[in-house]
């Protein structure tokens, strides 16, 4: 793993193994756009909503050994994710720290909570029973989604609830959580003018 953390709250990460190669490039002060392949194509999908309603600008280049499983290069490029936004948050000085979402796809409802915390944990649950076997765009399996949501909060080092409140069609309970996660990740990461240091009665995130 090498990190070059650059000026503003920026962050380029690159993850190497013999399982994968990623590039993250991330921007926290950005307008949505992104430039994704991580030749997982629902993911693709995934990761663009991701930055479009979080606000965080992205660029992803992932590749890995898929004709084995997608498993490796979801996983990795969700880690390489998380560095990012730890990389990029700094000494989180000034930012509003906590933010939470509930997003309607259709049928589906989700609901995320964020703290950037410093303390890394999920809590993850509500998906209707089967959603982990389901395989969604012919390569993404349901079972995904959480090992997507565990890997950020984990290497971002960030306190995350993701909970499904309602859904049927597997696609659209995915898509609300990630885009959830996106706007409740949009308010906690942003600053807020009235927040002198760091937003903890510790001193420390």
């Amino acid at each position: 793993m090498t990190v070059d953390a650059a000026s503003g709250r920026t962050a380029r990460i690159e993850r190497v193994t013999s399982e994968s190669s990623v590039l993250v490039e991330l921007d926290l002060d950005g307008t949505g756009v992104s430039s994704i392949d991580t030749t997982v194509p629902f993911y693709d999908h995934m990761l663009t909503a991701l930055s479009k309603h979080s606000l965080i600008d992205l660029t992803i280049r992932s590749s890995g050994d898929t004709h084995i499983d997608v498993h490796h290069t979801v996983e990795d490029t969700a880690i390489a994710i998380g560095e990012a936004l730890r990389q990029a948050l700094g000494t989180k000085a000034g930012i509003r720290r906590f933010g939470e979402a509930t997003v309607p796809l259709d049928e589906a409802l989700a609901n995320a909570v964020v703290d950037i915390s410093g303390r890394p944990f999920l809590v993850h649950g509500g998906e209707p029973a089967g959603q982990e076997y389901h395989l969604i765009g012919g390569h993404f399996t349901g079972s995904l989604t959480r090992h997507v949501l565990e890997a950020i909060a984990l290497h971002a080092q960030i306190c995350l609830h993701v909970t499904v409140l309602a859904g049927r069609d597997p696609h659209h309970i995915v898509e609300a959580q990630f885009k959830a996660l996106a706007r409740a990740l949009r308010a906690a990461v942003e600053p807020d003018p009235r927040v002198e240091g760091i937003p903890s009665t510790k001193g420390a995130l």
